[in-house]
């Protein structure tokens, strides 16, 4: 399973996944960072993004940072 190195923007206008020109994925959510929010959207966007199932994405590192390694099946 490829890793994917993102950044994470809480409590952005709007949900969207744009990226960096090093590559970088940078995941903007409306939640707030409070009680692990931002991960549970976090996730949810890069499901709709890569298009596979929310219990198949792992948060690798970082769960308590903007930084954060997840994991996504091909």
């Amino acid at each position: 399973m490829p890793r994917i190195n993102l950044r994470v923007i809480p409590r952005a206008r709007q949900n969207k996944i744009t990226t960096d020109a090093d590559g970088t994925l940078r995941v903007h959510i409306t939640a707030a960072p409070v009680d692990g929010a931002a991960n549970v959207a976090v996730v949810r966007a890069l499901s709709e993004y890569f298009h596979v199932p929310k219990s198949q994405i792992k948060i690798i590192r970082g769960e308590t940072s903007r930084d954060k390694v997840v994991e996504i099946p091909d």
